[in-house]
């Protein structure tokens, strides 16, 4: 299994992408604006789109997308987009509403949309790409959730989403074949507080979310603020122990599993 790192920055800047992954061809996780990156063609290839929550960052490249592929995946079926309830009538009625961005899930017509939505809960499974696609739970300022992503041999690439301190979540990941952890730190511990009402990991928090782990983990930060980078990374490193703890890049490319 490869996950393409198409986006991982907590906004934008040159070089500075939002949050989305790409899991082998047909699997998008989140929707930021690093879906711009890809050709026509990747985009095309992509049947199934899975949101870890409502927030800009993560979805403002769906519309986008389907603008873009409508007329190349005319007679296939809709492209899915699976998420939350609560992620679903917020895109409905704030993005795809005729005001802010045509309604894809009824265009080019009600019959053949190039969208669907699909409601998921937290806790349930999904096949999606090919992929065996867990809903994790997440603790956000709106309805949040992760993912973890199964390999052919079981094991599994998690991506947190936006999320504060879960304990939750924390207990969950013990539980798996943990190959690589995507983990949201969004800010320093300067930041705290602000950290905190915002539902967000800072370095200090990041610890118990870390510390039941094992050492063998391989951790990757995400979703820090452009030219904060260091500076967070710097706080981030003495919660390493023995575990691989580097800073997700845009671009690169993590491979899961046999034959990843």
């Amino acid at each position: 299994m490869r996950i393409r790192v198409l986006g991982c920055s907590g906004s934008i800047a040159a070089g500075s992408r939002t949050t989305s992954f790409l899991v082998d061809q047909h699997l998008l996780v989140d929707a930021g604006t690093g879906v711009g990156d890809l050709t026509l063609d990747e985009m095309a290839a992509i049947d199934h789109i899975v949101l870890s929550h409502s927030h800009l960052d993560h979805v403002l490249a769906i519309g986008l997308l389907a603008d873009s592929v409508t007329r190349r995946r005319r007679g296939l079926p809709p492209v899915r987009v699976h998420a939350l309830p609560e992620t679903l009538d917020a895109l409905r009625q704030h993005v795809f509403n005729g005001v802010i961005w045509p309604d894809f899930t009824r265009l080019p017509t009600a019959e053949q949309p190039v969208l669907a939505f699909e409601p998921f809960g937290v806790g349930q499974m999904l096949t999606l790409g090919g992929r065996q696609v867990e809903v994790l739970p997440a603790s956000h300022t709106v309805p949040a959730c992760g993912f973890a992503v199964y390999a052919d041999d079981g094991g599994a690439w998690v991506y947190t989403g936006d999320t504060g301190p879960c304990p939750v979540l924390r207990q969950r990941l013990t539980a798996l074949d943990l190959r690589a952890l995507v983990i949201e730190t969004a800010f320093g511990n300067d930041e705290q507080t602000l950290a905190r009402i915002s539902g967000h990991l800072c370095p200090a928090t990041l610890a118990d979310e870390l510390a039941p782990l094992p050492e063998t983990t391989e951790v990757w930060i995400t979703h820090i603020k452009p030219g904060e980078v260091r500076a967070v990374m710097a706080e981030v490193a003495p919660l390493a122990g023995g575990r691989r703890l580097r800073a997700l890049q845009t671009g690169q490319v993590i491979a899961v599993g046999n034959g990843g």
